[in-house]
């Protein structure tokens, strides 16, 4: 079932322009896949698709197992990191959570507990005040 998911949303984006997830739960829905938005978040992740201003892409051929540098998806979507005790908010421009989000929960940094993507805003988890602060510079020196 999930290979026939995959199959289908990697289909839908050769084919078709897609530019949010519920677009994409919808196209689904009409070829018959019926999913969650918490069982397609996962399959955009695992299928390591990339979002920009168009939409959804798949990434280039041969890439499909590395994601972009962080160091390259922070500079295009992210606009400033704000620290409140030992949580990181990273503004980033609208649609570039998810891939911000993404590139960090890769990264598998000790200081990152977890990560939680809206639209345009990332919720960083960190275990406590001392590591949030280091991250915060880590990602700020990203943005210089």
């Amino acid at each position: 079932m999930k290979s026939h998911r995959h199959h289908a949303i990697r289909d839908l984006l050769v084919t078709t322009t897609v530019t949010n997830q519920d677009e994409l739960r919808r196209k689904l829905a009409e070829r018959g896949i019926h999913v969650t938005q918490a069982t397609l978040s996962r399959d955009i992740r695992q299928l390591k698709l990339l979002k920009g201003p168009a939409g959804y892409a798949l990434p280039a051929t041969g890439e499909e197992d590395e994601l972009p540098e962080i160091s390259g998806v922070l500079k295009d979507f992210a606009l400033e990191v704000r620290q409140a005790q030992n949580l990181l908010i990273v503004l980033t421009t609208m649609g570039g959570a998810q891939p911000v989000a993404a590139s960090i929960d890769s990264q598998e940094w000790t200081e990152v507990v977890g990560t939680i993507a809206g639209d345009n805003t990332v919720l960083i988890i960190c275990p406590d005040n001392s590591r949030a602060e280091n991250l915060r510079n880590r990602i700020e020196a990203f943005l210089a």
